[in-house]
C-alpha cells in the first residue's frame, strides 16, 4: 500500500509555512479525519454499549478488571469531562495525582470526535507545562487545519481512576493506544501517513 504524501511537514512544526509546493489540500485533510473515524467510530459504540459502572466499580462484571486489555476495551472516552488545552493556566486545576489524559478533537463534519493523543502522567496538574511533544503535533495539525479554511475544536480529558504505579499504569496507556491508534502517539504515526516529527530536521 502507498504512503499518501506529508500532510503536516516539519515547516508547520517549527511555526514557519510550508513551501508554496507543498500545499495541504482540504480535501487531503478531510480524508485523514474520514480514515481516522472509520477505525475509532465502531470503537465508540461498542464503549457506549458496554454496561455503564457503578461508583466505586469501574469495569464491573469483568472476571479481571485490573486487566489492561479489558479496561481498554470497556473504556469510553466521552465519560470524561473535555477541558481547554489552556486548563494548566486555571488559578486551581480540577485534576492532580496520577491519570491518563486523551486530547480530542470534534470536527463539525464528523458525527463523534477523533482521538488524536494518549498520554499518561503521576502529576497531571503538572504534565501539560512546558515543552511536549503533542503539543507540536497539535499546532502543526490546527494550522493546517486553519489554512485549509476548516476548523480544529481541540480538548483534554483526564481520567483519574487509574494506577497511581508507573508500571500498570503504562500498561494501561499502551492497551488504549493499541486499540485507538491514536495518530499523534509515536506508536501509530505512520499508519496514518503523519511522518512529521516535533523536532523538525
Amino acid at each position: 500500500m502507498s504512503r499518501q504524501g506529508e500532510l503536516f511537514p516539519a515547516a508547520a512544526v517549527a511555526g514557519a509555512s510550508p513551501p508554496p509546493s507543498l500545499p495541504l489540500w482540504r480535501e487531503q485533510l478531510l480524508a485523514w479525519q474520514a480514515r481516522l473515524a472509520d477505525h475509532q467510530a465502531p470503537l465508540f459504540a461498542a464503549a457506549a454499549d458496554a454496561a455503564p459502572p457503578q461508583q466505586g466499580q469501574l469495569f464491573p462484571g469483568t472476571a479481571n478488571p485490573a486487566d489492561p486489555l479489558e479496561q481498554a476495551r470497556r473504556f469510553n472516552p466521552l465519560s470524561l469531562s473535555p477541558q481547554s488545552l489552556s486548563f494548566w493556566r486555571w488559578p486551581r486545576l480540577p485534576q492532580r495525582g496520577a491519570a491518563l489524559y486523551l486530547v480530542m478533537d470534534r470536527p463539525p463534519q464528523l458525527a463523534l470526535p477523533l482521538l488524536l493523543y494518549v498520554g499518561e502522567t503521576g502529576r497531571a496538574d503538572q504534565r501539560w507545562k512546558g515543552d511536549h511533544d503533542c503539543k507540536d503535533y497539535l499546532a502543526a495539525y490546527g494550522e493546517a487545519l486553519a489554512r485549509a479554511d476548516l476548523e480544529a475544536r481541540p480538548s483534554i480529558r483526564f481520567w483519574s481512576d487509574v494506577p497511581a504505579a508507573v508500571a500498570p499504569r503504562r500498561a494501561l496507556e499502551q492497551a488504549l493506544i493499541r486499540r485507538w491508534l491514536p495518530p499523534f502517539n509515536k506508536e501509530t504515526r505512520d499508519r496514518w501517513a503523519t511522518p512529521f516529527t516535533a523536532d523538525p530536521a
